[in-house]
């Protein structure tokens, strides 16, 4: 079974958080958050570091990720990894897989319209909500 990763990635102040959009299929047009494959033999949170430095270029010195869910598609024969984390500083983000930008947390993430995920990135910000003090520190 295949795995893949996605990443939540706060701003050091929490007002805002990382996405991209994605150039290809699936979801090709659609605002994502960044992500990718899991390697055979690799572990989901190595491979979640590895993936967030091969796409933005933010490193594990300048955020702690928390595991916060996953999903299994037994039919699609994959599940994906979830996890979110707060910058400890200021990051230059940069990269040419899809493009990147910073966007305001009080957007209607259900859109399927304009988000990828049948709806999944609008449920995963909602557990955000619901584990934020595991999730970010106070400043």
């Amino acid at each position: 079974m295949q795995g893949y990763n996605v990443i939540a990635v706060f701003t050091p102040d929490k007002s805002q958080m990382l996405m991209c959009r994605r150039v290809k299929a699936p979801y090709k047009g659609l605002i994502n958050f960044v992500g990718g494959k899991i390697e055979p033999n690799e572990n989901g949170e190595d491979a979640a570091y590895r993936e967030l430095l091969e796409e933005t270029g933010i490193t594990r010195s300048d955020i702690s990720l928390v595991h916060l869910m996953d999903f299994t598609y037994p039919l699609d024969q994959c599940y994906v990894e979830v996890y979110a984390g707060q910058l400890i500083r200021v990051v230059n983000v940069g990269g040419d897989e899809n493009p990147l930008f910073w966007s305001g947390l009080e957007h209607n993430f259900f859109d399927m319209s304009k988000y990828a995920g049948e709806g999944n990135i609008g449920h995963i910000m909602e557990h955000i909500k619901l584990n934020y003090g595991r999730i970010f520190r106070e400043n």
